[in-house]
């Protein structure tokens, strides 16, 4: 089965206060809970098509109210800005001395109800006031035992900056260090800007970065070891599968050693990679990650044809650069690090990227992320506080979204609160989804790229077409990425029915899967182009069905 992930923001998912105060508290503007993610929510989630959930924002982090606000980003924090590892975000609990038990209850709620559970691990930095209170017994802490004196050690979890104190380019109140540790973007500096991840500290896995990277692994450093146990901790409460934040910025050798660890006791957890460099692509996949992030390809290019005006043609070299490892990558249109399809930075509305959501679901085997709103046409058109209005939904700020509240409908989760257009857009997600989900074609099957096969009757600047097929399954999968109704003709050529082992047929029926249009009579054979008529922003998934005559050999 093809891996469909949702990803929702816990605290935004469901909450359902709608005065969205500008960098409002907690106590005005709200916040979802554990509690909230129902058996319907559940249920909605898998009728949409997915098979895993994501939930972000779910380890305990800083936030203005329980750290100093002056180093802490926005009055609900990053979840990035970890403070225990071993803990969960009081926040999101219903009843605070219970969050934990609440945390574990969704996840019983979510297997009960056929889906995985993915869960962001953060190693490669924490918050600069992270304290584990909830740690196991016998369990050291983050820089227990570290020599401030030495720069750099592999003893050492933390980096740091002898004979510095901790003073960034802007005014703070409260809080002192010194000697300063590296900030977690890499920022070997005691003055980092507020550009730089300064709420955070870098993790030393024992690389030497201010003396030539030299890797110091031998003996192991203590931190493998803090991970190690922290990885356990969540894979024995039933997460399966873990999104690893930054994973490049963490040295390979490191994860090599620790999923292999893993998966000793929990064969079956998987880890997803965010890795933004190709060139570690396969030495990251060799490490055992199952997926890597294919943001500066697929991602970059998809959002470039739909909001750039790309070449659509170019989509066939971003599988090509990955193609002997092109099931291992994730595709996605959204995330809570991109600007929302929506939004007026990306193309302003949720149904022009209709054709690259489709290209993202089906051009391979591999899986596919979706944020939740994304199906909604939800905007990120908000200044919620500290991140400004920028086409995100924030992950700094408590908010709650227009989008998710009219789906939510206060906890029946039955979309009757959504606008027309909003449900229309929706239902297209839902087609989508459980087809790539369910259809075997898709999940398993071959692909073949139509593209350059094209003559003068498709235009390879705004269309896009290609093949699946799985056994008996055979689907023609064609694409308008022009804002006008056009008129194609789709060649199909001979060495596509060779490699795909499918015999041609003067005539067939076909069905389109996302609309259930149905056609009577269209041409299945490597003589006679396809002639389709294609709304703007419009694709078509056409189930070639029973045939009515083979051509002549």
């Amino acid at each position: 089965m093809k891996p469909i992930i949702y990803q929702l923001f816990v605290r935004t998912f469901t909450n359902y206060n709608e005065t969205r105060k500008h960098a409002g508290t907690l106590e005005e503007n709200g916040c979802g809970k554990f509690e909230e993610i129902t058996d319907k929510a559940l249920k909605a989630i898998q009728d949409l098509g997915a098979t895993h959930v994501w939930y972000t924002g779910v380890i305990r982090h800083a936030t203005a109210a329980r750290n100093n606000p002056s180093i802490t980003k926005g009055k609900a924090g990053s979840p990035y800005a970890i403070t225990d590892y071993y803990d969960v975000d009081p926040d999101l609990a219903v009843d605070e001395s219970k969050r934990m038990a609440e945390y574990e209850s969704l996840i019983r709620r979510t297997h009960k109800m056929g889906l995985k559970v993915v869960m962001d691990f953060i190693p490669n930095h924490v918050s600069r006031e992270y304290k584990s209170k909830c740690k196991p017994r016998g369990v050291k802490d983050l820089g227990q035992g570290d020599h401030p004196e030495w720069a750099f050690s592999p003893l050492n979890n933390f980096y740091y900056l002898p004979g510095e104190a901790f003073a960034p380019q802007f005014p703070i109140e409260g809080y002192e260090e010194n000697p300063a540790r590296v900030t977690g973007n890499d920022c070997f500096s005691a003055h980092p800007s507020r550009d730089d991840w300064y709420e955070t500290v870098k993790l030393n896995y024992g690389v030497h970065y201010q003396g030539g990277g030299e890797k110091q692994f031998d003996p192991i450093p203590s931190i493998w070891f803090k991970m190690q146990d922290i990885l356990h901790y969540w894979a024995r409460k039933g997460v399966d599968a873990f999104r690893v934040d930054m994973a490049e910025m963490v040295p390979v050798e490191f994860f090599a050693w620790v999923i292999k660890s893993i998966r000793t006791f929990y064969p079956k957890v998987q880890f997803i990679g965010e890795c933004y460099n190709p060139e570690l692509y396969r030495d990251y996949l060799k490490a055992g990650f199952d997926y890597l992030y294919d943001k500066v390809g697929m991602y970059e290019y998809l959002r470039g044809a739909t909001s750039k005006s790309w070449p659509v043609e170019g989509i066939t070299q971003q599988w090509q650069a990955v193609e002997d490892f092109r099931e291992k990558m994730l595709y996605f249109l959204e995330n809570h690090d991109e600007q929302r399809i929506a939004s007026g930075f990306f193309c302003g509305s949720g149904r022009c990227a209709e054709p690259a959501m489709i290209v993202a679901a089906t051009l391979g085997c591999n899986p596919v992320l979706i944020y939740a709103g994304q199906e909604l046409g939800e905007t990120g058109m908000y200044s919620e506080g500290f991140s400004g209005m920028d086409g995100r939904s924030s992950i700094f700020d408590y908010w709650g979204l227009e989008s998710l509240q009219a789906w939510a409908n206060h906890g029946k989760f039955n979309g009757r609160m959504l606008s027309a257009e909003q449900k229309e857009l929706r239902l297209f997600y839902q087609r989508l989804l459980t087809t790539a989900r369910d259809n075997k074609a898709i999940s398993e099957g071959k692909m073949f790229d139509l593209e350059y096969a094209q003559g003068d009757g498709f235009n390879r600047h705004e269309q896009f077409a290609y093949i699946r097929k799985h056994e008996s399954e055979t689907l023609l999968i064609v694409l308008n990425f022009d804002d006008r109704k056009v008129d194609m003709q789709v060649r199909i050529p001979q060495e596509a029915f060779t490699y795909l082992e499918q015999e041609e047929y003067v005539t067939c029926k076909a069905q389109d899967l996302l609309t259930g249009a149905k056609y009577k009579s269209i041409p299945f054979n490597s003589q006679t182009p396809v002639a389709l008529t294609l709304q703007a922003w419009q694709g078509v998934i056409l189930r070639i069905e029973t045939p009515k005559k083979h051509t002549k050999k």
